[in-house]
């Protein structure tokens, strides 16, 4: 089985999705991704699904339980890169991704996770 890489810049760990996201392969993310945020301590989790060209309500699900997971191990998700089509999807099929933030581009996901442990930091 396929399995997609995760890669860790500082506390932040990137996920580049490149492939249409198979059942299995998003399932095993979800655990993959989770163990790295333990093993790691990491902060913040930034899914870039910028190769995306469209989406089913799984994956869609699949997005808001990984920023969920994330959240309860103290890490925040944004997913950047989201084509229109896939936006209009994820809205036709009637989901909103509550609590999963998103940014245009990688670079403007690591700002808001940055901005985001600096308001942590201030608490």
């Amino acid at each position: 089985m396929e399995r997609i890489p995760i890669l860790k810049m500082g506390k932040v760990l990137l996920v580049t999705i490149q492939v249409d996201l198979q059942d299995q392969v998003a399932l095993a993310l979800q655990d993959d991704l989770s163990a790295q945020i333990e093993k790691t301590g990491a902060h913040g989790v930034l899914i870039d699904i910028s190769a995306l060209e469209i989406v089913d309500s799984f994956v869609g699900r699949m997005l808001a339980g990984i920023s969920g997971i994330a959240s309860v191990l103290d890490a925040t998700t944004v997913v950047v890169g989201m084509q229109p089509a896939v936006a209009i999807t994820l809205v036709e099929l009637g989901l909103s991704l509550e609590g999963v933030r998103t940014a245009l581009n990688v670079e403007r996901g690591m700002a808001l996770l940055a901005a985001d442990d600096r308001n942590q930091i201030d608490d």
